[in-house]
């Protein structure tokens, strides 16, 4: 039995859980969602927990069961209290800003590189250096974070780029000259 797919979920307050034959859809103060479940894995929804059940001891069942646990308790987390991401740039005249769905982001590139928003994120910059992604939805939120943090990665030498808030970067050496 999976150690994660056999806890019960508990159901924060003000938020809806609703389920049909393949589907799950919870709604909350931040938003909804839903996600598809698979064939093999039941959801058992009381008035505060959850439960996933798998219907048989297969391999694609086993694997399922927490996979689905963690994908509803993700998604109960998102409509009440959402997610959150930091990042930081740091390299002399480094910056970022927003207009509108649009993150400029000025990266020692010949221009500014823009970077568009996706419907359902949103995007905070305080004094232009950090970088702050937020939304319901944690697989998305984690991919924003991700593209942005690619456009410029942290380099090992002088640590300039965008990285993780709290990422600790590897340094390396650098050359130098023989005496």
């Amino acid at each position: 039995m999976s150690r994660i797919g056999k806890r019960p979920i508990e159901i924060p307050d003000k938020v809806r859980i609703s389920q049909d034959s393949s589907t799950v859809k919870v709604e909350g103060p931040r938003g909804a969602l839903s996600v598809r479940i698979p064939q093999g894995v039941e959801v058992v929804a009381d008035h505060r927990t959850v439960e996933v059940r798998r219907l048989s001891n297969g391999r694609k069942e086993r694997s399922y069961h927490g996979l689905v646990r963690t994908l509803i308790a993700n998604m109960l987390t998102g409509v009440s209290a959402g997610f959150e991401k930091g990042l930081e740039i740091s390299g002399v005249g480094y910056r970022a800003e927003k207009n509108g769905d649009v993150l400029r982001l000025v990266l020692g590139y010949s221009d500014p590189v823009e970077y568009r928003i996706p419907e359902g994120i949103d995007v905070r910059v305080d004094k232009q250096v950090n970088v702050m992604v937020s939304g319901i939805d944690k697989q998305l939120v984690g991919r924003v974070a991700a593209e942005i943090r690619d456009l410029k990665k942290p380099e090992p030498y002088k640590g300039k780029g965008i990285k993780y808030a709290g990422e600790q970067i590897k340094r390396k050496v650098g050359k130098s000259v023989g005496a």
